[in-house]
């Protein structure tokens, strides 16, 4: 096993936070990727055991668990989740697509029968709603954590 994987071995081991979070998001997963990771993270299977069951090279079944794990545990396709409403269906498919599942955009606007242009178009709407989003959450935070108290006055 290489000292990558190795390491990311060690920090799924060492944090059940990580785990537990990546097993409540598996539902936004399907087929293989589901299976996969239900695999790795429930039955135990290590990359080795996983390449010799999918006939995939063990770095490749290393790369994959990563990637997933990673966008698992991004937060933009869940923002878009938890803010829904700001969203048209199209809108979250193509989130879906591109956040969690990483996508091209040339390969959303095929399987959705969009054109590319629409696409681009769509996920930089998306972006945008999230950074008004973030900026909004941060900036929130900000005045909670420094907001000096105020003294009432009184006047006769």
């Amino acid at each position: 096993m290489s000292n990558e994987n190795k390491k990311f071995n060690a920090v799924l081991d060492q944090d059940p936070k990580t785990i537990e979070l990546l097993r409540n998001r598996l539902f936004l997963l399907t087929g293989k990727d589901r299976v996969l990771m239900t695999m790795y993270l429930d039955d135990g299977h290590n990359f080795r055991q996983l390449s010799q069951l999918t006939g995939c090279n063990e770095s490749s079944i290393s790369r994959k668990i990563r990637l997933l794990s990673s966008r698992l545990l991004n937060c933009e396709y869940i923002t878009c989740l938890k803010n829904r409403s700001k969203f048209t269906a199209t809108e979250l498919t193509i989130a879906k697509y591109y956040f969690l599942l990483g996508l091209p955009m040339k390969k959303i606007a095929v399987k959705m029968q969009l054109s590319y242009y629409s696409v681009r178009k769509t996920i930089k709407r998306i972006n945008n709603i999230l950074n008004n989003l973030n900026h909004n959450t941060t900036r929130n935070s900000k005045q909670w954590q420094h907001t000096p108290s105020q003294k009432v006055l009184t006047g006769n």
